[in-house]
């Protein structure tokens, strides 16, 4: 355990960029000219679950992706902002110092919850497109860690590191695939093992878990007018389909878009289709 990410060997390396915007040290990868698209992924992720949307969609847009406080290449500088309030405060301010105007911001799972929140500071000019987007409690593999990691965190330091070499286990990706219900690449298995295996990564994700709650999120739900779409993988297992419908009609200016035989990772598994949606949406 505690291997550490090396950026030359990362998607894309050679559009990242660090960036010390309190109280973190990002990490940001850009490409492309146009109307700037903003891409979050979920917790445990990073920027490389974007890498062929990334790529489509940089040849007509400003695409910016960023790995979120303690994931993928951030450092996190405070153990304390990985809540959703918290995190949406420190995006802002980051995209802030950058002058990123972002027409469209793109979410996957947490990341599109955080996308809800973050098109509400920035005011009706943005739209948000969700992949399978986590705004209610998880089910399955998720719905089990993300109550104990508050526990997990609170242990002694020996504890949190066997619990954190058991994530990193050989195994460990392969079974998270499997509750995902999405069927990805080699290379995106190999990608999600190197995550794993970075301990500060694991830590970013276990803090996340811990402090991310939806209760406020949920009840703000029916004022919430930006202009949002849904695209569901009908074989999500991990946040289930019916419970983003549910969301969506409690939402004045939502619709869902659902699609046959892909996961949770439907980005991963079709980045085309998830590229060409975001163009259709900007059109409208």
């Amino acid at each position: 355990m505690g291997a550490a990410l090396h950026l030359n060997s990362w998607p894309h390396a050679a559009h990242s960029k660090f960036i010390d915007v309190r109280p973190h040290r990002w990490h940001v990868q850009e490409m492309g000219q146009g109307d700037t698209v903003l891409l979050l992924h979920g917790a445990s992720g990073s920027t490389h679950s974007w890498r062929d949307v990334m790529q489509d969609l940089a040849t007509d847009h400003h695409v910016v992706a960023i790995d979120l406080p303690g994931h993928g290449l951030t450092k996190i500088g405070s153990r304390h902002r990985s809540s959703l309030p918290l995190m949406t405060e420190d995006v802002l301010s980051l995209l802030k110092d950058l002058s990123w105007d972002s027409k469209v911001i793109l979410g996957h799972s947490a990341g599109g919850a955080l996308a809800l929140r973050l098109s509400q500071k920035l005011g009706s000019n943005t739209s948000v497109i969700a992949v399978n987007p986590a705004l209610t409690p998880f089910k399955g593999f998720a719905g089990v860690l993300f109550p104990i990691a508050a526990k997990v965190v609170a242990m002694s330091p020996l504890m949190l590191n066997m619990i954190k070499r058991r994530m990193s286990g050989s195994g460990q990706v392969i079974s998270l695939m499997e509750t995902t219900g999405s069927k990805i690449s080699p290379e995106g298995m190999n990608l999600y093992a190197k995550l794993f295996r970075s301990e500060d990564h694991v830590d970013g994700t276990l803090l996340m878990m811990a402090q991310w709650k939806l209760d406020g999120l949920m009840s703000d739900l029916p004022k919430i007018d930006t202009p949002c779409t849904f695209l569901v993988g009908e074989n999500d297992k991990t946040v289930p389909p019916s419970s983003v419908k549910d969301v969506a009609s409690q939402m004045p200016n939502a619709n869902v878009i659902s699609f046959e035989g892909y996961g949770h990772l439907l980005h991963e598994e079709a980045p085309k289709l998830v590229a060409d949606h975001l163009r259709a949406v900007l059109r409208k």
